[in-house]
């Protein structure tokens, strides 16, 4: 089924084939023993991939047909294979739904099901042994890509299992059935499969009774990790991955509907490589006319990315990736780099006011100097959820804003001030639309027009240029960097880190209009 974030706009009309390298590191690599990690790299490719749909999916066919229509898909595949070759790319992703589609009932999709058996258990290649199980025709068709290619293959398709009815669990129609990304090596090996665990309202799929921690070696680039889709906004598998298994890159096949201004596809991408300091090879579906589309290859400093609303074309990306890309950034901290700016920023975050939270609003110390001739705080749904935001006026200034026990801070200067509304938005607290989970966020965002009603309304365009700090007093810390500019360009901040207590963003000379620029914190443990 599809990965959709609500209320993904088709009015959209964008085309986006990007890349961005930040001009200056995150904060710098001084005191890293990278050695020569840090100059050797690997090539990696996704395709976006404008999957060839069933007619109708709720409607009962044959294993035969549902071969027909995934062989169409598959032809597909095996041609960005075969260019991806001859380029040098030595591992390849495509994405979530692309092979057998969505939409599909749990009895619907049974027939477009591959037998899929434990790859800790059996050490199979499906090309070389394409009778050893039954109903496997996709995966010997994608076992055979990945020899033809001599590269590593990471596909999804829909997987079945059979249960025992003495399983409590065994569905009543005898199977399990997963939402299943498959690896295969450069020699058609099938290497491991990663069963979906956060599924998105997909009634066809079976949530696995444990959760996957799944990763793979590859004789170019050490250890993977892999995780589909929703997966990317909970704890486990993702950061269990990279926090415990010490994984660098991540392999991410998706079926994700944007949805602006804080989870477009390409920008929790971004934000997630930013976040933990790795690589990101995302493969997202395309279908403009269901606000699908955003793929990128992401390391925490550099973006090659494709964002299309407009064509109904897939999109081949191929890029070359450091090794290690904890290499790319460091832990240095603001006060390393001084200018008037910045001195500013470290005056007033070493000077916040203490806040505690009653039952009816928070209160902060010293907080005169805050608000003193300043905007009011107004309400807007942004993301489904009530933001508390305050406009950003004039050519410079600086503005706190508070909800529960968060307080999210501005400090700004703008070489013109453009005809848009602009606010700086906080959000603490539970979301409950479409999936339930704990977030902190503080948002600089461009309203949809110039009511305050329109703060948080999807928009791509901007003209406003700022030099900024973003910071607030977190508690988790969990912060996932989003930031876009006019045209669903990804940018990439100056420094990102914590500063008494404080988590804070900084970017200076934009040359593009600022869309948003937000930090999503994730409260795991309150999910």
């Amino acid at each position: 089924m599809v990965c959709i974030m609500p209320g993904a706009s088709s009015r959209l009309a964008l085309f986006f084939l990007g890349y961005y390298a930040a001009a200056t590191a995150l904060e710098g690599v001084a005191g890293k023993d990278c050695g020569a990690d840090h100059h050797r790299y690997y090539v990696a490719a996704v395709y976006e991939h404008q999957s060839i749909l069933s007619p109708d999916p709720l409607e009962l066919t044959s294993r035969q047909q549902a071969l027909e229509l995934m062989n169409q898909n598959l032809d597909i595949y095996e041609q960005q294979v075969l260019t991806a070759a001859q380029k040098g790319v030595q591992i390849i992703v495509f994405p979530e739904d692309g092979i057998h589609g969505f939409n599909f009932t749990r009895t619907s999709i049974f027939p477009f099901l591959d037998f899929m058996p434990s790859p800790q258990l059996v050490r199979w290649n499906p090309c070389l042994e394409p009778h050893r199980f039954a109903d496997t025709e996709v995966l010997q068709r994608l076992s055979c890509m990945a020899i033809k290619g001599e590269m590593f293959l990471v596909a999804n398709l829909g997987t079945k299992q059979p249960c025992l009815s003495s399983d409590p669990r065994c569905p009543h129609d005898g199977y399990y059935q997963f939402n299943t990304n498959v690896v295969f090596s450069s020699n058609g090996t099938l290497v491991d499969r990663y069963r979906k665990h956060n599924l998105y309202f997909e009634a066809a799929f079976d949530t696995p009774l444990q959760v996957d921690h799944i990763t793979f070696d590859t004789p170019f680039a050490g250890k993977f990790g892999v995780f589909t889709c929703f997966d990317i906004l909970f704890f486990d598998p993702a950061v269990t991955l990279i926090r415990d298994l010490e994984v660098k890159h991540i392999v991410y096949p998706t079926a994700w509907m944007n949805q602006l201004p804080l989870l477009a596809a390409i920008e929790i991408q971004k934000g997630f490589a930013m976040a933990f300091g790795v690589n990101v090879l995302a493969a997202n579906i395309h279908h403009p006319s269901l606000g699908m589309t955003g793929s990128g290859i992401h390391t925490p400093l550099k973006s090659f990315w494709y964002h299309n609303m407009v064509s109904p074309k897939g999109q081949l990306i191929i890029s070359q990736l450091p090794q290690n890309p904890s290499c790319l950034v460091g832990t240095e901290k603001a006060k390393d780099k001084m200018d008037s700016f910045h001195s500013k920023f470290l005056k007033m975050v070493s000077s916040d006011p203490y806040c505690e939270k009653d039952a009816q609003e928070v209160h902060c110390e010293e907080a005169s100097k805050w608000n003193t001739n300043g905007p009011p705080p107004f309400h807007s749904e942004m993301m489904y959820d009530n933001f508390t935001l305050v406009p950003v006026e004039g050519k410079e200034g600086h503005l706190r804003v508070c909800s529960n026990n968060l307080c999210c801070y501005l400090l700004y200067e703008r070489p013109v001030v453009s005809q848009e509304l602009y606010a700086l938005g906080v959000f603490s607290g539970l979301h409950t639309v479409h999936g339930t989970y704990s977030i902190q966020v503080c948002a600089l965002v461009k309203c949809g027009g110039l009511g305050f009603d329109t703060c948080g309304q999807e928009i791509t365009e901007a003209t406003g240029l700022f030099d900024f700090y973003l910071w607030g007093n977190f508690s988790t810390s969990y912060i996932f960097p989003l930031f876009l500019t006019s045209g669903m360009t990804l940018q990439t901040p100056d420094q990102l880190g914590w500063e008494n207590e404080h988590y804070f963003l900084r970017k200076t000379g934009l040359s593009s209009g600022l869309v948003t620029a937000a930090l999503y914190g994730r409260l795991y443990e309150r999910t």
